[in-house]
C-alpha cells in the first residue's frame, strides 16, 4: 500500500482552517493522504508592496517550516503532495527544492516569487482581481514552467468575489479541479 502525505502550507493570514486549504486537505485525506499542517506564524503586518518585508517573511516562514517538518521521514512516502496558499506557495516550493524532495504542488494564489522554485508537477489557481499578484505575470510564469493555471474571474487573493453564491460555485469548481489533480498520482 502506498504511503501518501499531503502537507498544508498556509499564507500569512490564511490559515489551514480557511476554506481553500481546509477543503483541499479534506479531499486529500479522503483519498488516503496523511495530512500534515505547517502552522507557522508571527509575521510582520502590512508587507504587501514592501519587498524587504516580503523577503523577510519568506525566510521566517521557510525557517519555521524547516523546524516544523524536521522529523518527517520524506523517503518513507511514495507520494508527497504540497497544498500551499500565497506565501506558502513560495515556502513549499523552496522547501522541496532545498530538500531535494519530489512533490506535486497545488499552488493557491501563488505570488510571483513562487516561480523561482516551482517548475513542474504543479497546478495553480489565481483570481483576476488579486492585489498581491498580477494576472499577466502569473499567467506568463505558469506558461513558462508548463504549469496549468485556473483563473477565477473577479476573485481576490482568497479567490472570493464578494458574492457568496458565486464564491460557493467557484469553490466547488476549484475543489473539483484539485480532486482531479490529486487523483492523477
Amino acid at each position: 500500500m502506498n504511503k501518501k502525505a499531503a502537507v498544508l502550507f498556509p499564507g500569512i493570514g490564511y490559515t489551514c482552517e480557511k476554506p481553500l486549504l481546509y477543503y483541499a486537505g479534506r479531499i486529500a485525506a479522503g483519498l488516503g493522504y496523511e495530512i500534515i499542517s505547517v502552522p507557522y506564524g508571527n509575521f510582520e503586518k502590512n508587507i504587501r508592496g514592501d519587498k524587504e518585508k516580503m523577503e523577510q517573511t519568506f525566510y521566517n516562514a521557510l525557517g519555521q517550516a524547516e523546524e516544523l517538518l524536521k522529523d518527517i521521514p520524506w523517503e518513507a512516502y511514495d507520494d508527497i503532495l504540497f497544498i500551499s496558499k500565497s506565501v506558502g506557495t513560495i515556502v513549499s516550493s523552496a522547501y522541496a527544492k532545498k530538500r531535494g524532495i519530489s512533490v506535486r504542488n497545488i499552488l493557491l494564489t501563488p505570488l510571483e516569487q513562487t516561480f523561482l522554485f516551482a517548475k513542474r508537477d504543479c497546478i495553480a489557481f489565481h483570481g483576476t482581481a488579486d492585489p498581491w499578484a498580477g494576472t499577466e505575470s502569473i499567467a506568463a510564469a505558469c506558461g513558462k514552467s508548463d504549469i496549468p493555471l485556473y483563473l477565477t474571474e473577479g476573485a481576490n487573493h482568497s479567490l472570493e468575489t464578494g458574492d457568496v453564491q458565486t464564491d460557493l460555485e467557484n469553490m466547488k469548481q476549484i475543489m473539483a479541479q484539485i480532486a482531479a489533480f490529486i487523483r492523477q498520482a
